[in-house]
């Protein structure tokens, strides 16, 4: 069975970063105190990738997300996938050159779609990771963009289906009625979104606990499972997550703490 992925994830804007509910953020503190109440190999340590991203709703920082992006790059030696406001080949570039390893897309998928074929064309599929967020309504989903503040007429479904024609190689799927609640992962959506796609489908929005992460991961089809909540991973809250979901028997890669020397 192919080892499964636990990816932790932060939101960056105009230089700090944020904690969110339902898409409505909240300042938690800048890079400084990330590195203060992190210890950054104990992150290194505990996850398979770091999700990274730009969620301002203003243009123009770019250049600062990227510079905070190649600062956390020094501390956390695990892959890292960056995105949020790339709207040219230069944004991507940009990223990449900072220390990203994959971009993360959302609003271009369903806005400027011949950007994501470029971005595809120029750095492979298996650099693009397309994110989705959706709610559900009382007969389907609805998918937003914008970070989440437009709807775009699109179901999970047929969202999933337009990232992979237009060549994305991984779908991070977000439940914005779960996001920030600690209720648990949208299970349902994701098993049928999973089962439908020839791409992993990662799963995020409302880890509250170490069960919710292995209720996804132990799951035939789950491949990833993603959080964002700082808080209630501070310290080594993140290790004793992966812990606990080896101890259930679930193919994570292991190691011992400290691998590097």
């Amino acid at each position: 069975m192919l080892k499964r992925r636990l990816i932790f994830a932060l939101l960056w804007q105009k230089g700090a970063f944020w904690l969110s509910r339902n898409f409505r953020v909240s300042k938690a503190g800048n890079l400084g105190w990330l590195e203060k109440n992190y210890n950054f190999a104990v992150i290194a340590d505990a996850i398979d990738e770091l999700v990274v991203l730009n969620v301002s709703r203003e243009p123009g920082h770019m250049h600062d997300f990227a510079a905070d992006v190649a600062a956390l790059c020094a501390g956390v030696f695990v892959p890292l996938t960056v995105g949020g406001g790339i709207r040219s080949l230069d944004d991507a570039a940009l990223l990449l050159r900072n220390g990203a390893d994959k971009l993360l897309v959302n609003t271009p998928l369903y806005e400027e779609s011949e950007l994501v074929r470029e971005l595809v064309a120029t750095y492979g599929s298996q650099c693009i990771v397309a994110s989705i967020d959706y709610k559900r309504t009382t007969t389907s989903t609805e998918v937003y963009s914008q970070q989440g503040a437009r709807g775009t007429g699109h179901s999970v479904e047929t969202a999933v289906a337009r990232a992979v024609e237009l060549g994305a190689g991984e779908i991070l799927l977000t439940s914005m009625d779960r996001d920030g609640t600690g209720q648990g992962y949208d299970l349902e959506v994701l098993r049928r979104v999973a089962a439908t796609t020839s791409i992993p489908v990662i799963a995020s929005g409302g880890v509250g606990n170490f069960e919710h992460l292995a209720a996804w991961l132990e799951d035939p089809l789950g491949t990833a499972a993603c959080t964002a909540n700082i808080f209630n991973f501070l310290g080594g809250g993140l290790r004793e997550a992966r812990d606990h979901i080896v101890s259930r028997g679930i193919p994570l890669a292991t190691w011992e703490p400290g691998w590097r020397g």
